[in-house]
């Protein structure tokens, strides 16, 4: 299969502080992203070694679809092996570096080694005329929004930025990686979960640079059904019902009734302060404030980012997420919509997962050692955590570590990430997603919405939304986009100039899933690790008799690990997180 030419790698190592550049092998033309990293680390990382050692590797590849004409494409995937669960890990986010890193002919920066000095701090650049290492100790502990303003400020306004924050610099297991939006200035696209961002802090690197300078969008070998499939495509999309016109938060009301709006460390499944949490509220906002929805990366047509503004007009923080405001917000049970947006902005700002952190504050409340709803203290804690001490170390170290700090033994997690905001007592599908997924709970893995579904059906839904995301990671697309495997493997065709079969992305996508869980394998995991912490199998949630537990028995889970034979709803169900 013929794709474009001159693609390549970036091999970077932070002992020798050098850069090199080299071919992209013919046969991944159809990897990207999320399929991509998997196949970088199982190939060429320790799966035993030290997560935030020198053996690790970090990837940034962006989807295959990145740095072309198609709507909203442009997604760049984070890997490595996570500091958090011990096993691999990617993480995804919007913004332009995933859209320039592939409009220069970058399918993937691969980052080994560690500097000798832990003190130092380096930057890469990457341009029209290849990679660089640099050093970039005078932004060191820098806080994400004034790093980006000060890089806007020194490198070209085509620029865009991957950086790390001070969690990710103080190796903590939470710590996020920041990718700049579209305008290229304010670090919120997150690849948040499972520490990568502390990987990246352990090698020293503290930001990357990518300017596409003048770079057109990629070329397509077919360009007038590449063209067509755009127009028809974000034509439909436009048509229909868009489910993200007012971002995620929307969907609070609906996972408030589902009991899935999880409150007081999901001892409940709904939040008495689903009201003035409801993404609602802020889209009220934006007639008196300001604001309003924007897309995070050039080419979006879901536009499903909120930019938020404070009483005065001013920014806040952008893209106040379902999640965000479940598990930072009525996980803790913090009752305002504006407090959990200035701990988005604090999260943000230090390089920190907006789940993993709400759970582990919702830990450390339940353990007495913090008032339940106390946002002053939340933020305070926030504030103060670059400056060390046990109690801001074990939230940004995660759920779990709260959870051995304090003795405290209700923590919700699935393989040492913390749950996100579905929860599968009554999602037992998405459950069974968090038990199998080599990444622990993690909903983009594979995210099933249906509390009436049969049984029967739990283990097919599963491995099919797993394969379906696991494929669209790899494209580049949004997930919100919702693309099926046919829509993905038409686009794929009119790039290459070739017919992309079903058959091939049901591959790609089963053999993405084994890579993740060989090199777990290969971490010392087990099927033994395939469980939902106790609390999620012994604490009801639910209406009033009909509370459920997670039940799923282990044999059931296990059925996951077989590939099943494909349906005609594999290829036309919709990526879903």
């Amino acid at each position: 299969m013929a794709g474009p030419s001159g693609d390549k790698l970036i091999y970077v190592n932070m002992t020798d502080q050098s850069a090199e550049i080299r071919d992209y092998p013919d046969e991944w033309k159809l990897l990207g992203g999320r399929a991509l990293s998997a196949k970088i680390l199982l190939q060429e990382c320790d799966p035993t070694c030290d997560p935030l050692g020198p053996d690790n590797v970090l990837v940034m590849a962006p989807g295959v679809m990145s740095g072309t004409a198609a709507p909203t494409s442009g997604r760049i995937s984070i890997g490595g092996k996570s500091p958090l669960t011990g096993g691999i890990k990617e993480a995804n986010a919007g913004g332009e570096p995933g859209q320039h890193l592939m409009k220069l002919g970058f399918r993937a920066i691969v980052v080994k080694g560690q500097p000798a000095d832990a003190e130092r701090r380096y930057a890469l650049l990457v341009d029209k005329s290849g990679a660089k290492l640099v050093p970039a100790d005078a932004y060191k502990g820098m806080w994400n929004y004034a790093l980006c303003e000060s890089l806007h400020g020194e490198y070209p306004k085509t620029a865009s930025f991957i950086t790390c924050g001070p969690a990710g610099e103080m190796q903590l297991a939470g710590a996020s990686v920041a990718c700049t939006d579209q305008d290229n200035r304010y670090p919120a696209r997150h690849a948040a979960r499972g520490g990568l961002g502390a990987v990246m802090g352990a090698k020293g690197l503290k930001f990357v640079m990518v300017d596409p300078g003048r770079a057109s969008v990629r070329r397509p070998a077919d360009r007038k059904k590449f063209g067509a499939l755009c127009k028809t495509y974000t034509k439909d999309y436009q048509a229909g019902e868009q489910m993200f016109k007012f971002g995620t938060s929307s969907v609070v009301p609906v996972a408030n009734m589902l009991h899935t709006f999880v409150y007081k460390n999901r001892v409940e499944g709904q939040s008495p302060d689903a009201e003035s949490l409801d993404g609602a509220r802020i889209v009220e906002s934006f007639e008196e404030r300001g604001g309003g929805m924007h897309n995070c990366m050039t080419g979006c047509i879901v536009r499903c980012s909120n930019v938020v503004n404070d009483a005065e007009g001013n920014y806040k923080t952008s893209a106040l997420e379902f999640e965000t405001l479940t598990v930072l917000g009525a996980n803790c049970a913090v009752q305002s919509w504006e407090d959990v947006a200035d701990l988005d902005r604090l999260c943000d700002e230090l390089g920190l997962d907006t789940i993993e952190t709400g759970a582990a504050l919702a830990v450390l409340m339940d353990a007495g050692q913090m008032q339940w709803g106390d946002v002053e203290a939340m933020k305070q804690l926030l504030e103060k955590l670059p400056e060390g001490g046990a109690q801001g170390r074990a939230v940004g170290n995660g759920a779990v570590a709260v959870g051995k700090l304090t003795g405290h033994a209700r923590v919700p997690h699935a393989k040492g990430q913390a749950i996100p905001a579905w929860d599968p007592r009554p999602l037992k599908a998405t459950g069974i997603t968090y038990c199998t997924s080599a990444m622990g709970a993690d909903h983009t893995a594979g995210l099933i919405i249906n509390p009436g579904l049969a049984p029967g059906d739990f283990v097919w839904e599963s491995q099919k939304i797993q394969i379906v995301n696991c494929v669209n990671d790899a494209s580049g697309f949004c997930q919100f986009l919702q693309p099926t495997l046919d829509d993905i493997r038409d686009f794929y065709g009119a790039l290459y100039g070739e017919e992309v079969s079903r058959e091939q992305l049901h591959d790609q996508g089963w053999q993405c899933m084994v890579d993740e869980w060989e090199f777990n394998r290969r971490a010392g995991f087990t099927q033994d690790d395939d469980v939902l912490a106790d609390c999620m199998q012994q604490d009801a949630i639910g209406a009033e008799g009909a509370k459920q537990i997670f039940d799923v028995p282990a044999d059931v889970i296990a059925q996951t690990y077989q590939r099943l034979p494909a349906r005609e709803d594999l290829f036309t169900t919709k990526a879903a997180g």
